[in-house]
C-alpha cells in the first residue's frame, strides 16, 4: 500500500513536510477551504481536498498517515468538529498521526528551562485552547497519536526579514524576555523522523538550541540584509494587539533534548543566526 499522508490544514509546515516525502514516492493530500488556492497545492505535488465532511472522510479512508495542523478556534478543534466519527473509525488503523500544538501549553516559567515533563498550565486563551485540543485528540481510543509542541516558526517568507522589508518590524524590549523558535525545515525533518520511528503517546518539543530575546533577532536580521535596526521600544510603551501582548506574558526556555535523544535529530539550524544566514544565501 502506498504511503499516503493527509494534512488537515495544509499550510506552511505541512508543505515543508510534503517536500521531503513526495520525492520519496509518497502521496500527499491536503485540505483546503478556499479552492482559489488549489493550483498552489497542485504545484507542490499535493492533491487538494475540499474542507467538507464527505470529502475529508473519503480522504481519511485512504490515508496511512495523518497530520493535523489546523488550530482550534471558537468551536474547538475544527477537524474534530468536522468529522470526529470518521477520525475515530479510520485513525486506529493508520501507521502514524501527528498533532501540531504549541509550547504555549506550558504557560509562564519566568525564563526557566522546561521540557516535555513540565506540567501543562497555559496562561493564555490560545494556550488553553491548544491544551484542550491535545486532550480531545488524546481521548480518542487507539490512535497512534504523537504531539508536537512548536515554538515560534520562521523560515522563507515568514519571520524577521518579511517584517523588516514591510516596515513592520519593531524591537520591543522587555528585560529578561526570551522566546524559543524553530525553522520550518527543522519541523519537517522532526516530523519525518517520527514517521520513521513511531512512538504513539509521545510528545515532543520542537525548538532550536538558543532561546533568545526577540529584539536581538530583529537586529541581527536587519544587519544581514543591510536595513536600519529599528529603534528600541520599552514594552510598557509599545502599542500591541492583545494577542501580541499575550506572547510576552509567557517567558520560558524550551528544551529540545527529546527530539535529539529519541529521534536522532540533528538540527539544520540550531540557532536563529544559522537559519537567517541560510535564508540570505538562498
Amino acid at each position: 500500500m502506498k504511503n499516503t499522508l493527509l494534512a488537515l490544514g495544509c499550510g506552511y509546515s505541512a508543505k515543508a513536510l510534503s517536500r521531503r516525502l513526495i520525492p520519496q514516492g509518497w502521496h500527499v493530500l491536503g485540505t483546503i477551504r478556499d479552492m482559489a488556492g488549489e493550483d498552489e497545492l497542485r504545484e507542490e505535488g499535493i492533491t487538494p481536498v475540499p474542507w467538507d465532511a464527505e470529502t475529508v472522510t473519503a480522504a481519511l479512508s485512504e490515508a496511512t498517515h495523518l497530520l493535523i495542523t489546523a488550530g482550534p478556534g471558537d468551536i474547538g478543534d475544527p477537524s474534530l468538529a468536522l468529522c470526529a466519527e470518521a477520525i475515530a473509525e479510520h485513525g486506529p488503523r493508520m501507521e502514524w498521526i501527528g498533532y501540531l500544538s504549541t509550547t504555549g501549553v506550558y504557560g509562564d516559567h519566568g525564563g526557566d528551562w522546561i521540557n516535555e515533563d513540565t506540567p501543562l498550565r497555559p496562561s493564555t486563551p490560545r494556550g488553553q485552547k491548544r491544551l484542550e485540543a491535545e486532550r480531545n485528540w488524546s481521548a480518542i481510543p487507539d490512535l497512534p497519536l504523537h504531539i508536537f509542541r512548536l515554538a515560534g516558526i520562521y523560515g522563507p517568507g515568514r519571520g524577521p526579514f518579511a517584517k523588516l522589508r514591510s516596515g513592520k518590524a519593531r524591537r520591543i524590549i522587555k528585560p529578561g524576555q526570551v522566546f524559543s523558535r524553530i525553522h520550518v525545515d527543522d519541523i519537517a525533518q522532526v516530523l519525518e523522523a517520527s514517521i520513521r520511528q513511531p512512538s504513539p503517546g509521545s510528545a515532543y518539543n520542537l525548538c532550536d538550541d538558543d532561546p533568545a530575546p526577540p529584539q536581538d533577532v530583529i537586529a541581527f536580521a536587519a544587519e544581514l540584509i543591510g536595513l536600519p535596526v529599528p529603534p528600541a521600544i520599552p514594552f510598557e510603551e509599545a502599542e500591541m494587539t492583545p494577542m501580541a501582548r499575550s506572547f510576552y506574558a509567557e517567558n520560558k526556555r524550551v528544551s529540545n533534548r527529546r527530539i535529539k535523544d529519541e529521534l536522532g535529530v540533528e538540527l539544520f539550524y540550531p540557532d536563529y543566526r544559522a537559519g537567517l544566514r541560510a535564508e540570505v544565501k538562498g
